[in-house]
């Protein structure tokens, strides 16, 4: 049985993808008291009686103490919100005051891989300074710093495919990219049993490059694919056009160039270790999913 399966466990923002994907491999993995907490609990009425529903929101701070009472263990999901520099970070640190008096013992923080303090990069900038303040708690904690998702290649590799181009800012860069699935195991193995303060850098088993990427897609479908590196401000105008947000092509061109540097290449075993298990790859990833990428 898990160091913590008597425990009570919390997951915010538990009504997104990740949120339900880890309170699923909660139940899957024996906890006995799981709590979902998320700004509209109608979305989440499906659950039943398996899961204790909460209303909690980073913004409003008067709801965290209900949301968090009696609170052993909480997984603090950074949000989503990315629209001006400084948001996320006052609410990731608003949520962790308010666990460390509510009497949470222990905060698993789903990161990033290689955060740092900038101001023109609100992802970056908002995990850097919210494992600073995690560091300053008196919590003990788990960061999880998650690489980018493989997730988000399949509508890249739909148009490469279709196209026979896959345009990217990375340059020769390597990402170790993780399934969000992957992410909910590491993240409930977290919450059952880690001790301690911890980070683990959560990727995939190898690092791939824009390259690699086009000579997999090419294999995969039978079709030529070749990668081919523009500025950050050309990939955004391509996405935007192609119907991506303008806030979400920022993001995703971000992730090319950070890759460029050498942030996202960490590839350190700590998911095995963390789970006793491996992650999927990105080959595996996407030739389970190549009736999706082939029109």
């Amino acid at each position: 049985m898990s160091k913590f399966a008597d425990a009570t466990l919390a997951v915010t923002g538990a009504s997104g993808h990740l949120g339900r994907a880890t309170i699923d491999q909660l139940l899957a993995k024996g906890a006995r008291r799981v709590v979902a907490i998320t700004r509209d609990p109608s979305k989440l009425a499906d659950l039943g009686s398996k899961v204790e529903v909460r209303a909690g929101d980073f913004n409003d701070t008067a709801s965290l103490p209900t949301a968090f009472a009696g609170v052993d263990r909480l997984l603090v999901i950074s949000t989503d919100s990315l629209d001006a520099l400084g948001t996320r970070t006052r609410q990731h640190t608003a949520a962790i005051a308010a666990a460390e008096k509510a009497g949470v013992k222990h905060i698993v923080y789903t990161s990033l891989t290689s955060p740092y303090p900038d101001a023109t990069n609100p992802i970056a900038d908002s995990h850097f300074w919210t494992e600073a303040a995690l560091a300053e708690s008196n919590l003990t904690w788990s960061v999880l710093r998650n690489n980018q998702y493989t997730d988000y290649l399949i509508p890249g590799a739909q148009h490469a495919i279709a196209t026979g181009q896959l345009f990217h800012s990375g340059a020769d860069g390597r990402r170790a990219y993780i399934t969000r699935a992957d992410c909910a195991v590491a993240a409930a193995t977290a919450l059952l049993e880690a001790e301690g303060r911890r980070i683990y850098d959560i990727g995939g088993p190898g690092a791939v490059t824009g390259d690699d990427l086009a000579a997999l897609y090419t294999t995969l479908s039978g079709r030529p694919v070749v990668a081919i590196n523009v500025p950050a401000e050309g990939l955004i105008a391509g996405l935007t056009q192609g119907g991506v947000a303008p806030a979400m092509a920022g993001v995703l061109a971000r992730f090319d160039t950070d890759s460029a540097k050498g942030y996202l290449g960490i590839v350190a075993g700590h998911f095995a270790d963390l789970t006793g298990q491996q992650p999927e790859s990105v080959a595996a990833f996407v030739t389970r999913n190549k009736a999706a990428l082939i029109a």
